[in-house]
Formats: structure tokens, sequence, C-alpha cells
């Protein structure tokens, strides 16, 4: 009764997560329903209602790429870099978005803070962004 009920091999996706990706394998006796390969190189387990099999995701995060409306999601570039002391104040505060590989903006309030860790030792400051 899940979404990707009748999932193909080769059916084009899009993981708010990840972005465009498309379907290697199909698994019949699995938890998860399918394997998807995005552009980035990451592969990616998912069940039969687009819950990916890694992180702390409960809901949906992959569609069909026809039936995901992106109009709404904010694409916006980064228009202030912010200093790592700001990153990590407006973290404490829950303020703090980060931009996806997929390019759509998150609140960052779940994020590990090993994973703000990694990106502020790899400089990527231009990923984090003040909450509109």
């Amino acid at each position: 009764m899940g979404y990707f009920k009748k999932v193909k091999v080769k059916d084009n996706l899009f993981g708010l997560v990840f972005g465009a990706g498309v379907v290697t394998r199909v698994f019949e006796d699995s938890h998860y329903k399918m394997m998807v390969s995005f552009k980035n190189g990451h592969e990616v387990p998912y069940t039969e209602d687009g819950v990916p099999g890694w992180g702390n995701f409960k809901t949906q995060t992959l569609f069909y790429k026809k039936d995901i409306d992106l109009t709404d999601v904010d694409f916006s570039p980064v228009t202030k870099v912010l200093t790592p002391k700001k990153i990590i104040k407006l973290r404490e505060k829950k303020k703090l978005e980060t931009r996806l590989p997929s390019g759509i903006w998150m609140d960052c309030s779940k994020c590990i803070k090993e994973y703000i860790h990694d990106m502020l030792e790899a400089e990527n400051y231009h990923l984090f962004r003040k909450k509109l």
C-alpha cells in the first residue's frame, strides 16, 4: 500500500536530501523496497514509503520526479557567509539552516553535532545560514 509499490529499475526519482536519482535495484524480501543511486555517488536504500535507510528520518524524503512540485522550495544562494562562531551560536538557538546536497535549505535543529563540526573543519561556511 506504499507510494513505491510498483517501482521499477531505472525509474527517475527525486530525493529531498540528495536530489535527482535512479532506482538501481528492487528488493522483494527485504525491509527496504529499492536501492537508489544519486548523481553525487550516494546509494541509499529506501522503504516502500520513501523513507531512507539512514539517519533519523521517519517521513518520506523520496518522490517520483514527475510527482514532486519544487516551486515553493527554497533553493536561493547564500547571501551572507557566516563565521564559525555565529554558526555555533545559531545552532544553539535553533535558528540555523543548512543547505542539503540537493540544494534545498533545511532546518538544522536535527543535525547531529558531528555534521556541523565536520562542515566547520572543512570550512564549508557557505552551507549554513540564519533561518529566514
